[in-house]
């Protein structure tokens, strides 16, 4: 053996090290008392990954608020890495996480709603009346829309949603006065109505599947969530996936303008569980998934509580879950709206699930909207039912529609309406006409992604298909109705601001489009060619829905409306 020279050998010799081996954990670490805090408030709760937002939920109903070192713990309890846990927790905006070292935050947020409906509402000068008078003890919010789009300006102090707002109320729900939520009806009310007699009939195997899947195709009824996909096609796909199956209801409404799924879960939540347990039969599915937007609380707790009647009373056949978002409006994205249910960020991911794909926990899905539930014990309670249900639409249109108008109108709210009703016939025939002193100038047809159209073209029917040509859609039915003392482009920067605080963040054409947008119409002249352009690589490049129509508002208004009004 050749021994080497000794300066080869210190060359190799291995570095003197500079400190000793580490003692702890790599990273940030948390205490026992951290650690014991956490288990209290999850108490109660599997540890399970898919229930993640569950647990960050009730960490912040019990502290009011999401500590590091509460994230730290609850990793280590999950067997996560702390970065999944942080990532989820900053991604939703009804998360507060706070610094360790950080003093203790104000025990109540209020968060005041500032779009569209909201902000033609006064929300503006509501929240600099709070800002010039602040209320102690209290950290002050700008939200996106709290589905009370109807009662504008709307806010939430905490949990409790606060409509037609002044610093006054609010004042009072800040000191614990916070006004009385209806209370939805019962399953015993339901039933004293004839509610789920369709369910019985269909559970002692009077009405087939076959027979169901052909009244469900017979009515024409559609995805009434916005993309209006074939409710049977829907049924069809499933049913022809081996199971599992799951049946997610999608009832995370968040466009500006909608508050129909907080009517039809206010008004009849049961008819709504009885339209999910007819679906879940008919596709033969393993367990129902309900996920419900965060802004909803006194809905949540009456879901709950019907729910657990519906268990005791044998009624359902399959077990059901309730989930909360967490203040996301990409999450009312189906894709999104999955992984959001599997306890991740809400993004939607690259290939959108076609019904009857893997889906929850990759096995087949069937997810509905609330409204399309709705419908499903009428359609299918009677031989009749399809036929009577499609001949309600007007102009050769197919059944029936919530509409939520907001806006310019004198008496705004939810409004049943045949489909193919058009927005003058809404304004004049169900809400009581214009408000006092305006005169009808615009109108949104399908919220903030639906485009805006002028006055001109009121006489449009209302569908599935019937505003492509003027660059529209109905979408989920948010009719916001503008007269002549708003200024439309102050509308559209509202909107495209919405957008840009909304984006995931996921897709750069998104993330980047909808804030360069915000930007450009900040401008005193508009460059209207760069908008086209920016719209055009929006559409193309951007994964979902939200990227795709978030310029439909300014395209609208640059195609339908005079210069002169845009500047």
């Amino acid at each position: 053996m050749v021994t080497p020279p000794a300066a080869f050998s210190s060359v190799m010799a291995p570095p003197t090290p500079r400190r000793g081996p580490r003692t702890g954990p790599r990273g940030r670490s948390f205490t026992a008392e951290m650690r014991e805090a956490v288990v209290t408030a999850i108490a109660g709760l599997e540890l399970r990954r898919d229930l993640l937002i569950e647990h960050l939920h009730a960490l912040q109903d019990r502290y009011g608020y999401l500590r590091e070192g509460h994230l730290l713990a609850l990793a280590a309890l999950l067997r996560l890495a702390p970065v999944e846990v942080f990532e989820v927790a900053t991604f939703y905006a009804h998360f507060n996480v706070v610094d360790d070292a950080a003093p203790e935050p104000e025990p109540v947020t209020v968060r005041v709603c500032e779009s569209l409906p909201c902000a033609m509402a006064g929300a503006a000068r509501l929240m600099q009346a709070l800002r010039d008078a602040p209320i102690a003890d209290v950290r002050l919010v700008a939200a996106p829309c709290m589905g009370a789009c109807h009662h504008a300006p709307a806010c939430a102090v905490g949990h409790h949603l606060v409509e037609a707002a002044t610093p006054d109320r609010i004042a009072r729900a800040v000191a614990g006065q916070a006004p009385e939520m209806p209370a939805p009806p019962t399953l015993s009310d339901y039933r004293a109505r004839g509610g789920y007699r369709v369910l019985a009939a269909v559970l002692a195997g009077d009405l087939p599947r076959e027979v169901m899947l052909a009244r469900i195709q017979k009515a024409g009824l559609r995805g009434l969530g916005g993309a209006g996909f074939p409710a049977a096609r829907k049924w069809a796909l499933v049913r022809a996936n081996p199971g599992p199956r799951h049946v997610v209801v999608n009832a995370d409404e968040g466009e500006p303008g909608t508050f129909k799924d907080r009517y039809c879960l206010e008004s009849e939540p049961h008819r709504v569980l009885e339209g999910m347990l007819l679906a879940a039969h008919a596709v033969q599915a393993d367990a129902c998934w309900i996920y419900l937007r965060d802004e909803y609380p006194h809905l949540r707790h009456a879901l709950e509580r019907e729910i657990a009647a519906l268990a005791r009373a044998g009624l359902a056949e399959v077990p059901i879950h309730l989930r909360r978002g967490a203040g996301a409006y990409i999450c009312g994205e189906e894709t999104a709206l999955l992984e959001s249910l599997e306890g991740r960020r809400g993004y939607p991911r690259h290939k959108p699930p076609f019904p009857g794909e893997a889906g929850l926990f990759g096995q087949p899905t069937l997810i509905h909207n609330v409204e399309t539930l709705w419908f499903l014990p009428q359609i299918l309670g009677t031989p009749e039912g399809p036929a009577e249900y499609a001949a309600q639409g007007r102009r050769g249109r197919t059944g029936l529609r919530f509409f939520s108008v907001s806006g310019r109108v004198r008496d705004p709210g939810e409004k049943l309406a045949p489909a193919g009703v058009t927005v003058r016939e809404l304004i004049e025939e169900f809400s009581g006409g214009m408000a006092p002193g305006h005169r009808f100038m615009a109108y949104l047809p399908g919220g903030a992604s639906g485009g805006i159209l002028p006055e001109r073209l009121g006489d449009l029917p209302l569908d599935f298909g019937t505003l492509d040509a003027q660059g529209c859609f109905v979408g989920s039915g948010a009719v916001v109705v503008l007269s002549d003392q708003d200024d439309l482009a102050e509308a559209a920067r509202n909107l495209l601001r919405f957008f840009r605080d909304e984006s995931c963040g996921q897709c750069t054409p998104c993330r980047v489009g909808t804030a360069k947008a915000a930007h450009m119409l900040d401008a005193p002249v508009w460059d209207r060619a760069l908008l086209k352009d920016l719209a055009q690589g929006m559409a193309d490049g951007s994964i979902c829905g939200l990227g795709q129509a978030a310029m439909n508002p300014v395209l609208t208004l640059l195609r339908h409306f005079p210069e002169d009004l845009l500047s």
